[in-house]
Parts: structure tokens; sequence; C-alpha cells
């Protein structure tokens, strides 16, 4: 946790005080610092999330299905970060906090649907059932993360393409994307630090009448 924080504070401080102010949007691109880091982070625990609803269903993990549950709040909290500072982003950029943009809708879709997975498994009285049917869930969803992907190369969206590819490379300048990059590692390192914490307090809440951990109480 410390050195994803420690990761997150040298890219935001280079970011906002050390970077270049951008020719186009001057100085309100700097919240791409949080904002970029935020929606990659969301789209990524979310595809986690859905390779551990597969070894839960094909294979029976039980621990897969503990972690599902752990991460979708972990997910809910980037998720509405990504969200919030994606509107602060539009008010200077495109006049208003809030478009039905393809990007944003299919980020607003991703967002209800970690809610969902939270309250489809606290519906349940029964665990076991509980943890197979947010397993589907997670599973059918995931179709929106190409979605969320690719809506600004499918769509005539607001947002504009991706700075950086994987097989393009990076289209913004290096004092702008250091200090990016380090936010992502950064936000990547908390994010996993914090799922780390709410895994283990959900696994010992969830066994808590085992041996094994009474043992250790």
């Amino acid at each position: 946790m410390f050195l994803g924080f420690s990761c997150l504070a040298m890219g935001w401080i280079w970011g906002l005080a050390f970077a270049p102010e951008d020719a186009i949007q001057g100085n309100s691109y700097r919240i791409i610092f949080l904002h970029v880091p935020a929606s990659i982070m969301a789209q990524l625990i979310y595809f986690f999330m859905s390779i551990c609803a597969l070894m839960h269903l094909v294979w029976r993990v039980k621990l897969a299905a503990y972690l599902i549950k752990s991460a979708a709040p972990v997910g809910v909290l980037i998720t509405f970060i990504a969200l919030f500072s994606g509107s602060i982003w539009g008010i200077p950029t495109w006049g208003t906090w809030w478009q039905w943009d393809a990007r944003i809708t299919s980020t607003l879709i991703l967002f209800i649907m970690y809610l969902g997975i939270i309250t489809l498994h606290s519906s349940f009285s029964n665990a076991e059932k509980a943890d197979r049917l947010m397993s589907i869930l997670v599973v059918v969803g995931v179709v929106n993360i190409p979605i969320i992907k690719k809506s600004v190369d499918w769509w005539s969206t607001l947002h504009q393409p991706a700075s950086i590819s994987i097989s393009d490379g990076a289209s913004i300048d290096p004092s702008m994307l250091y200090p990016l990059t380090i936010s992502i590692f950064g936000m990547a390192l908390t994010m996993i630090a914090l799922g780390i914490l709410v895994s283990k307090l959900y696994i010992l809440t969830r066994e808590k009448n085992k041996k094994w951990v009474q043992s250790h109480v």
C-alpha cells in the first residue's frame, strides 16, 4: 500500500506541478493523472473478476468466488472515481459534465454491473448459490469491457482515441507520459493492496467457523 501511495504521489505531483500545459486543453488536461489510471483499473478489476468467475464455474474453486466478492466493492469505488473525474474534465472540455457518449455510458453500465453483483450476492442466504449466480452474472457482463475499450473506434464519441496503445505506442509527449505511467502503476499497486485487505477480511468472515480461522484468532 505504501509503495502504491508513493507512486501515486510522485505521479500526481509531477503531473500537476511540473508537466507542461497542454497546447489545446490548457491545464484542465491534468486530471488525466487521476482519470486515466482509475478508468484502466475499473476495467482491469472486472476482467480479473471474470477470470475468477470462470475458475469458480468450471473448476469449482471456492477461493475464486471469494475474490470476486472482495473485488466488487473496490471496482465500485474506482469506477465511481473514473466517472466523477471524467465529469469534472468534461465541464471545461465539452462544456457539460455529462453526455450520453458511448464511452461514458458503457462505463456507467460497468458501475451498475459492480453494484448489481454486490446486490445479487447479498440477496441470497445460501452462500454457495449466491457464489454461482454471481459468477454467471460476472461472465455475462464481461462483454461490456471490449465495448468500453473500443467505443471510441466503433462510434462517433466525444472521447478522444487512447493516448497510450500497446500496438501504436504513446501519442503524448514524454513529459506527460512519464508521470501518467507512474500514476497508472501507483494506482495498480494501490488497488492490489486494497483488494488483498478486503479479501482477507471477507475470507476470515466467511470462514469464521472453520478450525483454521479459530486457531489463529
